[in-house]
């Protein structure tokens, strides 16, 4: 079978540029799903009764007893692009500094490529647009509350990836991306006069030991094999340089890649967190902001996709990435069924800025190699 990649390339190409300048931010995503609609139905694909802004779509196998799922995520950051590039944000201060305009834009042309070729297709095909990929409560995880995955057998996903270098693929063969959580910590002190500290109980003293002793749980209670994080990034505390306040407040973020290690890190930092305080004669109280767990491939299906790598593009195509520390809320879907998420990497000189950075941007030349991958995914799917 003939797959006219110029042909798919170059639209996905044109596609992406147009939603690259009308970008939208996370659950408001509702001209670019509009997009996505006219598109299916202009190829005839049945599209299925989800919430706008996702738009979620099916395509029946010529065998029909398995169906795999290709997903895309579609919204945007509140981010003011920079730079000249002719194809630039026409919406100030929101900007598609992720790639998901290019995620939205090779989905598409796969889809074209379904249409056409429906009689050669044996699996059923789930194609999924997600919205609020970027935000909390994450869209992945509402369409599976509302029954996105039941009988999908499987589900994939790509991120073109700056961190990796272009003209290579790559993935894990398990946790691949972290879980993203965060936290708020009040310490309630008393306060007082700088002059005379012996009077207060200092709750930005308090803070200090706490950000130390949370260090120690990543170095003295987690496993030194398995990754975690613990970053505070904001802390606020008094108002003026002479008087010791009556609280503090910590803020940061926790990352890890396994869920036993988020839950041992959560506990050890309640306890830290309370009897630290207690210890200084004040109360502590930590509050824990559920993000996305940790994204974990299925190593059947992971191993399935370094074949089709090897095989289709070349051994030396396929490398075995490292974890990142970094957040994808995909990790629903593995949570809830086998699946791969896959690395596009297109890293250098086009693409040099990081993931949000205000200059990112995606090297087109890799979308023939995206959309090629889904197709041979969905080719040998069995």
């Amino acid at each position: 079978m003939e797959i006219d990649l110029q042909y798919l390339a170059k639209q996905a190409i044109e596609d992406r540029r147009y939603l690259h300048q009308y970008p939208e931010l996370s659950g408001q995503e509702f001209e670019t799903s509009q997009f996505i609609r006219k598109r299916l139905e202009h190829l005839q694909i049945e599209i299925l009764a989800y919430d706008s802004p996702n738009v979620v779509a099916m395509v029946q196998g010529t065998k029909g007893t398995k169906t795999i799922a290709l997903r895309a995520d579609i919204d945007a950051l509140p981010i003011v692009e920079e730079g000249d590039k002719p194809y630039i944000s026409q919406k100030p201060g929101v900007a598609h500094m992720c790639g998901h305009d290019g995620h939205t834009a090779i989905l598409l042309a796969v889809a074209e490529w379904i249409a056409r070729n429906k009689k050669e297709i044996e699996p059923n095909i789930m194609l999924i647009f997600q919205s609020a990929e970027e935000i909390t409560p994450s869209g992945a995880d509402y369409l599976i509350q509302n029954g996105v995955l039941e009988g999908v057998d499987a589900i994939f996903g790509i991120h073109l990836w700056q961190g990796l270098k272009k003209g290579k693929i790559g993935l894990t063969h398990g946790p691949m991306m972290a879980s993203v959580d965060d936290f708020e910590i009040e310490i309630q002190g008393h306060g007082g006069h700088g002059s005379m500290p012996h009077e207060t109980i200092d709750p930005i003293y308090i803070a200090s030991h706490l950000m130390q002793a949370f260090q120690s749980i990543i170095s003295r209670t987690i496993n030194p094999i398995d990754a975690g994080v613990i970053t505070v990034g904001n802390i606020q505390a008094g108002t003026t340089y002479n008087i010791i306040p009556d609280t503090a407040k910590l803020i940061g973020t926790i990352r890890a890649l396994t869920p036993e290690t988020v839950a041992t890190i959560q506990t050890k930092m309640v306890s830290l967190t309370e009897g630290i305080c207690r210890s200084f004669g004040a109360e502590g109280k930590i509050d824990f902001i559920i993000g996305t767990p940790p994204l974990i491939n299925d190593p059947r299906q992971s191993r399935f996709v370094e074949s089709i790598v090897c095989e289709e593009f070349g051994k030396d195509v396929f490398e075995l990435v490292d974890p990142v520390m970094g957040g994808e809320d995909f990790s629903y879907y593995l949570k809830h069924k086998p699946g791969a998420f896959i690395f596009v990497g297109m890293g250098g000189e086009k693409s040099q800025y990081p993931h949000h950075h205000p200059r990112f941007d995606l090297d087109e030349d890799v979308f023939p190699d995206a959309i090629k991958l889904f197709i041979d995914i969905i080719m040998k799917y069995k």
